[in-house]
C-alpha cells in the first residue's frame, strides 16, 4: 500500500507540476503583450511556487521527486531500491503527460499537441547539464545538513534557474518528454527531446560524483 501510495504521489504531484509549467505559460503568453521577458517571469514564479508546494505536500509519502533523474540519483546513491525508482520514473512520465492535457483542457487547446519549439545547440545543452547539476547539488546539500529546507531550497532554485540558464532549466527528463506535447509557450519540439535529456543525465551523474563526495550516502 505504502508504494502505491508513493506511486500516485509522483504521478499527482508532477501532473501538477506540468499544468502549472504549461498552464501558467499560456496564461503569460496571453497577457504580455509580446513581452517575452515578461511571460517569462510570469512562467517561472508559479512554477517555483508550485514546486515548494508540491515538496511540502508529498515530500512524506514519495520523496517529492517528480523527476526521473533525481530518482535515478537515489537509486545510484543507493538511497532507494531500483525497483521502486523504476515506479517513481514510470508514474512520473505518466503524470507530466496528464499534466499537459489537463493545461490544454483548462485553456481549451487540442488535447495532443506536438510542439514546434525548437531549443538545440551547445549552448542548451551545457545548459541543461548544468542546472540538473545544481539541482542535484541542491538536493543533496540540504538532506545533508537542513532537510527541512528541501521544498524551499528546490523552489528558489529553479525559479532562479529559470533565468540563468540558456534553457530556462528544464532539468528534468519527465518534464522534457511531457513538454513536447504542447506547442505552446513552454514547449519543446520532439526531436530535440534526446538531447535535453542526455544532457540533464550527464548533469545528474556529475552532481551524484561531486555530491557522494560533499555529502557521502549514509547508507
Amino acid at each position: 500500500m505504502s508504494q502505491l501510495r508513493a506511486g500516485a504521489a509522483e504521478a499527482v504531484g508532477t501532473a501538477f507540476l506540468l499544468a502549472t509549467v504549461i498552464g501558467s505559460g499560456i496564461m503569460a503568453e496571453n497577457l504580455s503583450g509580446g513581452n517575452a521577458a515578461l511571460a517569462l517571469l510570469c512562467n517561472t514564479i508559479p512554477t517555483g511556487a508550485m514546486l515548494t508546494v508540491l515538496i511540502l505536500v508529498f515530500g512524506p509519502l514519495s520523496g517529492a521527486h517528480f523527476n526521473p533523474a533525481v530518482s535515478l540519483a537515489f537509486a545510484l546513491r543507493r538511497d532507494m531500491p531500483w525497483r521502486t525508482a523504476a515506479i517513481h520514473l514510470l508514474c512520473q512520465i505518466i503524470g507530466a503527460v496528464i499534466g499537459v492535457w489537463a493545461a490544454h483542457l483548462m485553456f481549451q487547446l487540442p488535447l495532443w499537441e506536438v510542439s514546434s519549439h525548437v531549443r538545440a545547440g551547445t549552448g542548451q545543452w551545457l545548459a541543461e547539464a548544468i542546472a540538473t547539476f545544481g539541482l542535484l547539488l541542491t538536493i543533496l546539500g540540504c538532506l545533508a545538513h537542513n532537510p527541512a529546507a528541501v521544498p524551499y531550497a528546490v523552489g528558489l532554485y529553479i525559479t532562479a534557474a529559470y533565468w540563468f540558464t540558456a534553457s530556462t532549466s528544464f532539468a528534468n527528463p519527465a518534464v522534457t518528454i511531457a513538454r513536447s506535447l504542447s506547442d505552446t509557450f513552454a514547449g519543446i519540439a520532439p526531436a530535440n527531446v534526446p538531447g535535453f535529456i542526455l544532457a540533464q543525465l550527464a548533469g545528474m551523474l556529475a552532481g551524484v560524483g561531486l555530491g557522494g563526495w560533499l555529502w557521502p550516502s549514509r547508507r
